[in-house]
């Protein structure tokens, strides 16, 4: 995997500091390319040693191919969660900007400042991750929660909004103030990008 640098200056942020954006993302993200990286390359041993019959791999109470698989979803879920993450910030927080998105928002949720509203307590409730997503199975937009990079996905849906409620995201400049971290990600966030995220998400249901 290769790290993807931010398209937004940290510094312009209003609220989340430079510091706190430039710990998640160079420290945080890089973390989690690096280590996808290095169980990929112990995966792809692992497995020629099962194929040439070295090694029987498989035990579902322990065995290095059972850790090496859960340690594969939390790896690479923590790359891209918070690459789409990343990804939706920097903007200005007005929603006119995303029409298509914020008609199809209004449309399930009533309004934008509504949706706005309830997403925001999905994100208190969660432990890691609140996101908004394309449902292509159910053809709609979905809220979903994540208490783990691993836990709360469902299978067949694409991010669109992805909030990362982990205490490294805010701590340093809101302590558990949680809420006014996420008015302050509302306040930042890039409808521009999640309204291009919306529209290449729908077509895989049309």
């Amino acid at each position: 995997m290769e790290t993807k640098p931010l398209k937004f200056s940290p510094a312009e942020l209003k609220g989340i500091s430079q510091k706190t954006i430039e710990i998640h993302h160079d420290k945080l993200y890089v973390g989690y390319v690096k280590k996808s990286d290095e169980i990929g390359q112990r995966l792809s041993e692992v497995r020629k040693d099962i194929i040439a019959g070295k090694n029987s791999g498989g035990n579902q109470t322990y065995s290095e191919l059972r850790a090496l698989k859960e340690g594969e979803t939390f790896a690479v879920n923590g790359v891209y969660l918070h690459e789409y993450y990343f990804d939706v910030l920097g903007g200005d927080g007005a929603y006119d900007k995303a029409p298509k998105l914020s008609k199809a928002i209004s449309d399930k949720w009533d309004s934008v400042e509504g949706f706005i509203k309830y997403f925001t307590e999905c994100g208190m409730a969660a432990r890691g991750w609140a996101l908004l997503v394309w449902d292509i199975k159910a053809g709609e937009l979905r809220q979903y929660n994540g208490d783990a990079h691993n836990q709360g996905g469902v299978w067949g849906c694409l991010p669109i909004i992805v909030l990362d409620v982990y205490e490294h995201a805010y701590f340093i400049d809101y302590g558990s103030d949680r809420k006014s971290y996420i008015a302050d990600f509302w306040n930042n966030f890039d409808w521009i990008a999640a309204e291009k995220l919306y529209k290449k998400s729908k077509q895989f249901s049309e």
